[in-house]
């Protein structure tokens, strides 16, 4: 197969033209205008790591086998529902976040003439997904599957993102709400399911295999999940915005980051005190006292301590699977975020 990447993006074109040429819908020239520069701004946009890692699986479960031309668009078809279900995810969330980056560039509804009609667009990437899947999967044995598989993860991401929300709610901030197993259960249901499991278990049922085999499977993924949004959690903070592609803004939205779930572990009555009056506040001055305390707190120790420990657990389970290609989809997946940068 050619370079992937590219062979990934022509798809994109392909699935693009069959939406911008939707027989349900009579588009005029400006429409399909609005949405072509929506589709591109939002959903190619990215790195596009969770949809070409669809095609990485499949690939890992054929063991070696050379992908058919159906079988290559088709994998490359389902990693771009997920790179829509991602772009619908943050479109919605940026607004819901009042962002103003992502991935290096102002969030979409920052931009000239978009604004709330930003909501609608979310609403469209949703459904793009169903109309992805219905005219490129409807005849495979594992379509009502797949439609299931993608419900069911969007409903899991859209409760974890409720936790999320009424977790950190504006109205009452209280510190006092926040721990390691709230923690937790935002990230397994508002990033894991989605990032980490849903790739692996469209490759597994293109494969042919009964996900209701697999929960094994699915629950190193989700702690992969948890591992992936610590790092998201200490980026945020500590990386460099140029090498991230977007401001962190945890502590000025009073995030349930693990950085200030380890912080209120470790501090004593003088820096809870500290954490209390200025987590959640958006002036420079309170954002560099939460920041000056989590190196007092040596959190940056405390981060690498926790990679180290989660790198040889998940090491440990993966080895253990009984399958040498679930091994190796599971170990690639693990490579591809030990120590990241971004």
């Amino acid at each position: 197969m050619a370079d992937l990447k590219s062979t990934f993006l022509d798809v994109y074109s392909i699935l693009k033209s069959d939406l911008l040429q939707d027989p349900s819908f009579e588009f005029t020239h400006e429409s399909r205008q609005w949405l072509e520069r929506m589709l591109d701004y939002n959903v190619r946009g990215g790195k596009l790591n969770r949809g070409l890692s669809v095609v990485d699986s499949y690939k890992l479960l054929k063991q070696g086998q050379d992908l058919t031309e159906k079988e290559a668009f088709l994998s490359c078809a389902l990693g771009w529902c997920i790179e829509w279900l991602q772009a619908y995810f943050l479109v919605l969330d940026d607004i819901m976040d009042n962002s103003v980056t992502r991935r290096g560039q102002p969030c979409w509804f920052r931009k000239p003439k978009v604004g709330m009609i930003a909501i609608n667009d979310g609403i469209l990437l949703r459904n793009h997904i169903h109309r992805i899947l219905k005219k490129h999967f409807r005849e495979m044995p594992y379509y009502v599957d797949l439609v299931d598989l993608f419900n069911e993860v969007e409903f899991q991401t859209a409760c974890g993102q409720m936790i999320d929300l009424i977790t950190t709610f504006d109205g009452e901030k209280d510190l006092s709400k926040y721990s390691l197993q709230i923690h937790r259960r935002i990230v397994q249901y508002k990033t894991a399911y989605y990032s980490f499991y849903l790739p692996v278990a469209c490759a597994l049922l293109m494969a042919g295999e009964n996900l209701e085999n697999h929960t094994d499977v699915k629950n190193v993924l989700v702690d992969m999940g948890i591992y992936f949004q610590v790092q998201d959690d200490y980026l945020d903070c500590f990386a460099d915005p140029e090498t991230l592609g977007k401001i962190g803004t945890d502590i000025e939205d009073f995030k349930c980051s693990w950085l200030v779930v380890k912080a209120l572990e470790r501090c004593n009555e003088e820096q809870t005190k500290i954490l209390y009056e200025n987590y959640g506040k958006a002036e420079p001055s309170n954002v560099a006292k939460v920041k000056a305390l989590y190196k007092e707190l040596d959190l940056e120790g405390a981060f690498m301590e926790y990679e180290k420990e989660s790198y040889e657990k998940l090491t440990k389970l993966i080895e253990a699977h009984q399958s040498k290609a679930i091994q190796a989809v599971l170990k690639s997946f693990l490579a591809k975020i030990y120590k990241r940068q971004k």
